[in-house]
């Protein structure tokens, strides 16, 4: 791992990306132990989720790392509590990560017809979000060596909107799948139905934390 205190020289957002990388392995981790949890595979499921607490506690140590390093009193060309939000902002994306995975170890919850392909949309839908608030995090290095102008920053704009636009069609997709499992609240326990909607809020989070996550950059951007 690279010196955190050594690459705060070069940019204050490299630090950023490099804790990033470590969310990115955490949200990955989400369709394939949602896919072992269809399977009934409890023995994979627990391995996965194991997995995705070492990855979050990898990218705590690198916040923990970065927050007793970002340098005080020092000129930055972006503020430090605004860096420290972003930061605080993707340390959210991953415990969401981790709350998901860790839920689904406690028990086998039934599915009922069309309740999966529903999850699905839901869930691609929260995790394109992300993946759009992480392709942002990626160029604003070069954005700082264009001093914040020219074609980087239109392009980071463009994805800010594009963050959006997928956060709103997470929520639309997030109605309709608890839609479909109030209408069949019947047909399953209320632990299965209390746990699927916990793993709904949890996998709703991911999204929500990478517009705020947006949001938060086109403040910065704004405010320089």
């Amino acid at each position: 791992m690279r010196n955190i205190i050594s690459v705060f020289g070069r940019s204050p957002f490299v630090p950023l990306q490099m804790h990033m990388e470590k969310v990115v392995d955490c949200v990955t981790q989400i369709p394939i132990i949602i896919e072992a949890y269809r399977q009934g595979d409890s023995e994979q499921v627990e391995s996965i989720a194991g997995k995705v607490s070492k990855l979050e506690h990898k990218a705590d140590l690198i916040k923990h790392d970065i927050r007793n390093s970002m340098p005080r009193g020092l000129f930055m060309p972006v503020d430090r509590s605004k860096l420290l939000k972003i930061l605080s902002l993707q340390d959210g994306i991953a415990n969401r990560a981790e709350d998901t995975a860790v839920l689904l170890t406690f028990k086998q919850a039934k599915s009922f017809e069309g309740f999966d392909a529903a999850f699905d949309v839901f869930m691609e839908n929260c995790l394109a979000t992300f993946n759009l608030s992480r392709d942002i995090i990626e160029l604003l290095d070069e954005l700082l060596e264009t001093g914040f102008g020219g074609i980087e920053a239109n392009k980071v704009n463009e994805l800010i909107d594009k963050v959006a636009l997928k956060e709103h069609e997470a929520d639309v997709s997030q109605k309709e799948l608890v839609r479909l499992l109030l209408a069949n609240e019947d047909s399953i326990s209320y632990g299965d139905f209390f746990l699927w909607t916990r793993v709904i809020q949890q996998v709703s989070g991911i999204a929500d934390r990478a517009d705020k996550l947006a949001a938060t950059i086109r403040n910065t951007l704004e405010s320089r």
